[in-house]
């Protein structure tokens, strides 16, 4: 069991962290990242309307999440929203790229979901504050099928939200 929980652990630090990181560019500006206005013209770009509130989501969940996923708390639905983010990413950004990194495909994304989805799966593991707590709802079959669910299906639908026609209003 030990080994099983440390394993978890890595995993959830190497995957968290970058979430972390990646949300401190967007949300703090720190490691060369956009900040919060050069994030919302990468959102509005993108074709997220509004951008501003776009953006705060995604640095959010990138940010915050990363945290929480990293720690191993409230698990699931950390878990779930950052599964749903990657999504997003995979499907708007790098899709089109095809699968390498090296080309801005969906190898690196990909990976993280990757990971995301086997601690949503599996569980934070004992070094975790879920397993700390013995947050028992957090480690139900129900909680961790909507979490996949939830995850993949909002991630899809937000990305179907982004690339709908937009919409004019004639001028009178």
């Amino acid at each position: 069991m030990l080994e099983q929980d440390l394993g978890l652990l890595v995993i959830r630090l190497v995957v968290g962290l970058i979430f972390v990181a990646h949300g401190s560019q967007k949300v703090l500006g720190m490691f060369g990242g956009p900040g919060l206005v050069g994030w919302t013209g990468a959102m509005e770009h993108m074709g997220f309307r509004p951008a501003r509130s776009w953006a705060l989501l995604s640095a959010g969940v990138e940010f915050g999440c990363g945290i929480l996923f990293t720690i191993g708390f409230l698990t699931p639905i950390a878990a779930a929203a950052l599964l749903g983010h990657a999504t997003v990413i995979i499907l708007k950004v790098q899709l089109p790229r095809g699968f390498w990194n090296s080309k801005g495909g969906i190898e690196f994304p990909l990976s993280l979901a990757g990971g995301l989805l086997g601690i949503l799966l599996i569980g934070a593991g004992g070094f975790s504050i879920d397993g700390l707590l013995h947050l028992g709802l957090m480690s139900e079959g129900w909680v961790k099928l909507i979490g996949v669910i939830g995850g993949i299906g909002g991630g899809a639908a937000i990305y179907l939200y982004s690339v709908r026609p937009s919409v004019t209003t004639p001028s009178a």
